[in-house]
């Protein structure tokens, strides 16, 4: 059975809602200047109120090593995730300094990018839709049928919502990644994420 994962949450009431709801994993985003950025201060207290058999994960864009490496040491965070531009060194300094595990992001354009990024010292990838400009939260799917074998494991994002959730699992996916699919006007929305993760515990 594939995973799920809640990216961007930043409200209590958003971790109310996935402590009834149960996904594997939830997301705090602290990549800079994100229209669900939160603080080092809210991720905290959010992180204190939240099931301890779910999984925080940040997301970060590009922050400095110091930044990433301290929220892990702090329990802030469970696993990093990487969305921007890091690169094997970076990585590696980054290995040296916590144990956490490290996902990397590869917005899909070609296989070559794919198994590129498989090859970096990583545990997980994940894969999200490729817009020029944007580093993802785009909210928009790709074409799924592009995702080569890998060795590793991988989220899929992307676009994700209730309706295409049972054809993304289909995919070989690792765990599904999903954020504005399961909001309303912008904000994270407790029905949705309850119907999404039911409906992937039932049926996938």
């Amino acid at each position: 059975m594939a995973k799920i994962k809640i990216c961007g949450l930043m409200r209590m009431e958003d971790i109310e809602a996935v402590n009834e709801a149960k996904p594997d994993y939830i997301g705090f985003v602290f990549a800079k200047g994100g229209k669900r950025t939160v603080s080092h201060e809210t991720a905290a207290e959010l992180k204190r109120n939240l099931c301890p058999d779910i999984k925080a994960v940040g997301v970060f864009l590009n922050n400095s090593v110091e930044e990433v490496s301290a929220l892990a040491d702090q329990g802030i965070i469970d696993i990093i995730q990487l969305h921007g531009d890091e690169d094997e060194e970076y990585i590696t300094d980054l290995r040296s300094r916590t144990v956490q595990p490290i996902v990397k992001a590869v917005r899909v354009r070609t296989e070559e990018e794919i198994f590129r990024a498989e090859r970096l010292p990583v545990d997980y990838l994940l894969l999200d839709t490729y817009k020029k400009g944007a580093y993802g939260g785009t909210g928009e799917t790709f074409d799924w049928s592009r995702i080569p074998q890998l060795q590793k494991p991988f989220f899929l994002a992307g676009g994700l919502d209730e309706s295409n959730i049972t054809a993304a699992a289909g995919y070989g996916a690792y765990c599904l990644d999903v954020s504005s699919g399961v909001e309303t006007d912008g904000k994270k929305d407790r029905q949705k994420i309850i119907n999404l993760v039911r409906k992937v515990r039932s049926e996938l």
